[in-house]
């Protein structure tokens, strides 16, 4: 059986705490690749700023260069409301031979009770919880905590930075914040003066 891990969410952007997780995952448990899922309408967020193509090109761009890392594009395809849940039993259906870890965050640990079908759920996939400021990791199902250096950052305060002209960079893979730049998402278009990447 392949060990592939899930990281599903709006990537709305994608920055650098996604990444953290992905990669501590992997390592902790010793999964043959990590695949970044953006969902195509969440259950329990708005979605506003971008589109679901751009950021799917976002979660791409952000994993580009990383051999562990893959693009999974189900969800986007599949359209309508990400369901989880819908979503493994068609990828388990896909993959029978693998053996899925779905990775998700503090805030997602103690909010697993009002997941879709969450009972069947649990029994599809293994979670696997990365720590959060500011959350105690407590919930009534069976969650595999990892170890990992925690980082306070969320798309949402990403997006509000923007918003507010304020940098972003270090906080986002360069590419990623190029993007932002280029599509004009999420507020000013930047000075691109600003974030410069230095020539190699």
């Amino acid at each position: 059986m392949r060990k592939v891990g899930i990281l599903g969410g709006t990537f709305n952007p994608p920055h650098l705490g996604h990444l953290i997780m992905a990669n501590e995952a992997f390592h902790s448990i010793g999964l043959d690749e990590v695949r970044f899922m953006p969902n195509f309408i969440a259950p329990h967020k708005e979605v506003d700023g971008a589109g679901a193509e751009q950021r799917l090109e976002m979660a791409r761009l952000a994993i580009a260069g990383y051999p562990i890392f893959r693009l999974e594009d189900f969800e986007i395809r599949q359209g309508g409301v990400s369901f989880t849940y819908d979503t493994m039993v068609k990828l388990i259906e896909r993959e029978p031979e693998t053996e899925f870890y779905f990775i998700i965050g503090g805030d997602s640990v103690e909010g697993l009770p009002t997941w879709h079908r969450i009972d069947e759920l649990a029994e599809l996939v293994r979670f696997v919880g990365i720590s959060r400021p500011g959350f105690k990791n407590e919930t009534p199902y069976p969650v595999l905590m990892i170890d990992s250096p925690e980082i306070l950052l969320s798309s949402t305060m990403l997006r509000e930075r923007v918003a507010a002209g304020r940098t972003i960079s270090f906080l986002v893979p360069k590419k990623v914040e190029a993007f932002i730049r280029k599509e004009q998402l999420y507020g000013p278009k930047h000075d691109a003066s600003e974030s410069e990447e230095t020539p190699s």
